[in-house]
């Protein structure tokens, strides 16, 4: 569990660092391009994919493999295509379910 979420961590420290390079323009237009559009949400969905079997509510597990395969696939589209813009609920189903998952503390 512990090197779960090392690895989970990293990949997405790994991943907003992709997201800050295409934002800030640190490379070349099409390097920018690859990694905000393309390496993040692949880095991302790989995270939602390690994050699912962990899910202390077990009903979110099917949802975050498919919020994971959304970002995942969403990221080969072309941008061109208007499907592409699934990654992108991927990525919002998967912040939604792991926000759901955070236990409550009650005092």
């Amino acid at each position: 569990m512990r090197n779960q979420q090392s690895i989970q961590g990293i990949l997405s420290i790994v991943a907003l660092l992709c997201l800050a390079a295409g934002w800030f323009n640190f490379f070349s237009p099409e390097i920018n391009n690859l990694l905000s559009k393309k390496v993040f949400y692949i880095l991302i969905g790989i995270s939602f994919f390690l994050q699912a079997p962990f899910l202390t509510n077990k009903n979110f597990v099917y949802g975050m493999y498919a919020a994971a395969g959304l970002c995942i696939i969403g990221a080969f589209f072309p941008p061109e295509w208007k499907i592409s813009g699934i990654k992108t609920l991927g990525l919002l189903a998967g912040i939604i379910l792991s926000f759901s998952n955070r236990p409550t503390y009650r005092q």
